[in-house]
């Protein structure tokens, strides 16, 4: 099976948790997760949300930048927790 494949056939609970896991950064069980952890976690959602069709303000990572007219640059982060 393809790392495509795994993704495409991921239960949404599983992406849930990866999800929470990545924000929380550690596990349900309340081990921490190491650096390949987080970065496998955030490629495996990343392709989930693509592949699925996730709205784009709804997913991992969203930035809302505002046009202000002022020129400021504003950033607003989002949580896409659910």
């Amino acid at each position: 099976m393809t790392y495509e494949e795994l993704i495409r056939q991921l239960d949404p609970r599983i992406y849930q948790r990866l999800r929470e896991s990545l924000q929380l950064g550690k596990w349900p069980d309340g081990t921490p997760l190491s650096e390949e952890q987080k970065r496998i976690c955030m490629e495996a959602i990343i392709w989930y949300e693509n592949e699925h069709g996730i709205p784009e303000e709804e997913r991992t990572g969203t930035i809302e930048r505002p046009d202000s007219g002022k020129g400021d640059g504003g950033v607003q982060v989002h949580d896409t927790r659910h």
